[in-house]
């Protein structure tokens, strides 16, 4: 071998010289619990069905003159006395001679609105009480999970009978809506209590408290809008179950009174005849029925759709 040779190298041509690269899928937009629950919610029809029927629901009790023209006193006459349909009179008439409709459309209105303040109290309540007992435990945690116990082994409905035969002389919306939500907070309370408990074990609560932010502003602005889901499907079954107990209290006669139209105050005038006018009474528990379980499905179905697991399921 001679000692001029030198080594050949041999390099592949440039043009012919490829190299592969598993590509990487970004997404748009980074994930997170409201984003997935928002695409798996809106694929089912029952969802849209139910939220339909609230937004029908809201609308006939903000703006009940949309849906009839007829006031809800006027034109009662005992010559229409348990009539049946009339032009301009789909539903027929009550035992007084009031236009059926009219009275169950106006009385949305009440009835929504008792919900909707039994439904505030009893959250706003629940939220402080169990968040404050989740988030410092100890001692508090102790006393306020036995008060929430004392008022959880209490039925809200009989201590709304309570209430309101005591104040009889101030039955109005906002004292029967306190009668309601003062006393069902309790489950709200453990719900968002066990949410807080999950929450405060996260990083970004321990890197709060380590950059020198309070506990109460750690609480505030970090742990409760991370426990918040929760509350919101308890809020939705909570709303129907207030509306409910306004026609239970109605009909026991501890209600609004007769002079207040709602469905519940319906629903009770419309006991004594149900023997010869029985629509008078299966009319305004249709409407009660259908709103309820509208809301008790849409709870329902966000409860499912921010649970990874049963979204996993299906």
């Amino acid at each position: 071998m001679s000692s001029d040779s030198t080594a050949t190298h041999y390099v592949a041509p440039a043009d012919t010289t490829t190299i592969t690269v598993d590509a990487v899928k970004v997404a748009a937009k980074p994930s997170n619990l409201w984003r997935d629950a928002w695409h798996d919610i809106r694929k089912r029809p029952t969802f849209w069905i139910s939220l339909l029927i609230v937004f029908v629901v809201a609308l006939m009790s903000f703006w009940p003159t949309l849906f009839t023209h007829t006031s809800p006193d006027h034109g009662c006459l005992l010559d229409n006395s348990n009539a049946g349909p009339a032009p301009g009179h789909p539903l027929g008439f009550t035992f007084q001679g009031c236009d059926i409709y009219a009275r169950i459309v106006w009385g949305t209105r009440v009835s929504v609105s008792v919900g909707l303040l039994a439904t505030l109290i009893g959250s706003v309540i629940g939220l402080i009480m169990g968040a404050l007992a989740g988030f410092y435990g100890g001692w508090l945690d102790s006393v306020l999970s036995r008060v929430g116990d004392i008022f959880f082994s209490i039925p809200y409905i009989l201590a709304a009978v309570v209430v309101m035969t005591v104040f009889a002389e101030y039955r109005n919306v906002l004292t029967l809506s306190v009668a309601i939500g003062g006393f069902a907070w309790a489950s709200t309370a453990r719900v968002v209590r066990a949410e807080v408990l999950r929450v405060r074990q996260s990083d970004f609560v321990t890197a709060s408290r380590a950059l020198g932010k309070s506990k109460v502003g750690t609480l505030v602005s970090h742990v409760i809008p991370n426990a918040i889901a929760p509350l919101l499907v308890v809020s939705t079954l909570s709303l129907a179950a207030a509306i409910v107990a306004e026609a239970t209290l109605a009909f026991l006669g501890v209600g609004l009174g007769d002079e207040v139209i709602s469905w519940g105050t319906e629903i009770s005038a419309a006991q004594t005849s149900i023997r010869v006018a029985p629509m008078s009474l299966i009319y305004p528990s249709i409407f009660l029925t259908v709103t309820v379980l509208a809301f008790i499905m849409l709870g329902e179905l966000i409860r499912d759709a921010l649970d990874p697991r049963a979204r996993a399921q299906r």
